[in-house]
């Protein structure tokens, strides 16, 4: 049984134990830009005025609290010519836990990552193998980087309509048929939670003689507990991409780029990275990935071991509402709460509606899904109480099972007339929705959550497609990324 319990909520710690109420944890001691931030706040605090960017000089008495805690890290935690090295030495200890080469910290999000990856591995006009689950960010870093998605689709679970892994033959199917191909690139786990088998993958890559280049935007916990899989690039990836944010305590937008050099040119990585990058990075945010490094490195199988078994009791209790699915099981991140509700009649917006009424909006929703996201910083009673709330929504909306209907996010099946970066430069026009269907798409269209393409820039406009958008859209989903999200219009590729 862990118990894993803050300073603060020890109810006979004694105050004067902490040693920085800033830092409850001590992390800055192992954490060089955490420490650097700590040091950037006390000058301030002291009457530091500096003449460099932001604007707001650190005063909160025009435009309010909105820049408090804002720092820039050149100027601001370091030097304007990094006399100190503060963020080297903490990406290369990040380096070091995840085991890569290459390790750089990003405050543009896994968005910014994707992009670095998709720069960094080949030239317009290579194929890659791309799994279909990915999100907007890897799409368009295929436009960016010219290169020609060869799509692989996952499985999808019969019992909940979500996706699981893509299996190992269809990457090497692909493989052979695209000889040609410069690497893979997998999303794992998915939205939901659902992973492959990554040793499988990197073992199927290599033979091919190419890297596999995983989006593990939702995996930072793995690799950090007994009962978790191991992170990909320990798992024989050559390259990854990891939200700080998502699984882990760190700000908005903070993540990690890492790679092992093998089969990856670092050079053109860090070209990649630096091209695509802010200049200006919000130091709070690469301090956070410092902080959130610092502690899974030293606490954090502990917190996920709490955080284990808070779902797993989660699960047990949502598993016996009649008609409820949880998606759970081999393949399936033990930490992610995905719930399936065809069999209770409750529709999933509306359900969505009440627990942001409850003061607890959820990640994903949509007419047959709930996906709550836990991590390490929610106590055992939080998820109690979000559990008991979505259990009473579901009981006050059941209605008669429906039959369960996949996602078009899921089941979609690309077909592709021209490459993503032509369709992307190409003239256009905009035509009414049922002028659409024959005519290739301009431009990228997704239900939000999860961002998961259905129509990508190049491909053929189908009515099946028009359909499940327009399902999904009178579902409640939004329809992100579309020019006119009321899928009244299209941009399409203007005839020839």
């Amino acid at each position: 049984m862990y118990n894993c319990l803050f300073m603060e909520d020890r109810a006979d710690a004694d105050a004067t134990a902490i040693e920085d109420p800033r830092d409850p944890l001590g992390l800055a001691a192992e954490a060089p830009l955490l420490r650097a931030y700590l040091a950037a706040l006390d000058r301030r605090a002291a009457g530091e005025h500096p003449f460099t960017t932001p604007g707001h000089k650190g005063t909160t008495r025009l435009t309010g609290v909105v820049v408090a805690g804002d720092f820039p890290t050149s100027g601001g935690l370091d030097t304007v010519k990094f006399k100190h090295g503060w963020l080297a030495q903490a990406e290369e200890r990040a380096g070091a836990l995840f085991g890569a080469d290459f390790a750089r910290f990003s405050t543009g999000g896994s968005t910014h990552g994707n992009q670095t990856l998709a720069l960094g591995i080949g030239k317009p006009g290579d194929e890659v193998v791309v799994s279909r689950t990915l999100h907007r960010s890897l799409l368009l870093g295929l436009v960016l980087a010219g290169l020609t998605p060869v799509w692989v689709r996952p499985e999808v679970d019969t019992v909940t309509g979500l996706p699981t892994g893509v299996a190992p033959e269809r990457v090497a199917r692909a493989l052979a048929e695209h000889p040609r191909a410069r690497a893979v690139f997998l999303v794992e786990p998915t939205y939901v939670g659902t992973f492959s088998d990554i040793r499988v993958h990197a073992q199927t890559a290599h033979e091919a003689g190419v890297p596999l280049v995983v989006d593990a935007a939702w995996a930072a916990h793995f690799g950090f507990h007994p009962d978790l899989p191991p992170h990909a690039l320990g798992a024989g990836a050559d390259a990854m991409v990891t939200s700080a944010h998502k699984a882990l305590p760190a700000y908005n937008q903070a993540a990690l780029v890492l790679a092992r050099t093998e089969r990856i040119d670092a050079a053109r990585l860090e070209r990649a990275f630096e091209a695509t990058h802010t200049t200006s990075p919000a130091a709070a945010i690469l301090a956070s990935i410092d902080a959130a490094r610092a502690l899974m490195e030293y606490h954090g199988e502990c917190l996920i071991g709490e955080m284990l078994e808070t779902v797993a009791k989660a699960r047990e209790r949502l598993g016996g509402v009649r008609g409820l699915r949880v998606l759970q099981g081999p393949g399936v991140d033990p930490a992610k709460l995905a719930v399936a509700l065809a069999g209770t009649g409750a529709h999933g917006v509306e359900v969505e509606a009440d627990l942001i009424d409850a003061g607890m909006p959820v990640e994903m929703a949509d007419r047959d899904t709930i996906v709550g996201l836990v991590t390490v910083a929610d106590r055992p009673e939080d998820v109690e109480r979000f559990t008991d709330e979505l259990i009473a929504s579901i009981e006050r909306r059941r209605g008669a099972p429906r039959t369960l209907a996949t996602a078009a996010t899921w089941v979609v099946e690309p077909q592709m007339v021209v490459a993503p970066r032509e369709a992307f430069f190409a003239p256009t026009e905009t035509v009414p929705i049922g002028q659409a269907a024959g005519r290739v798409s301009a431009e990228l269209v997704a239900p939000y959550p999860p961002g998961v393409p259905v129509l990508a820039p190049g491909e053929l406009v189908t009515r099946e497609t028009l359909a499940a958008l327009a399902q999904a859209r009178a579902d409640g989903v939004r329809i992100a990324y579309a020019s006119d999200p009321t899928l009244a219009t299209l941009d399409v590729l203007l005839a020839s």
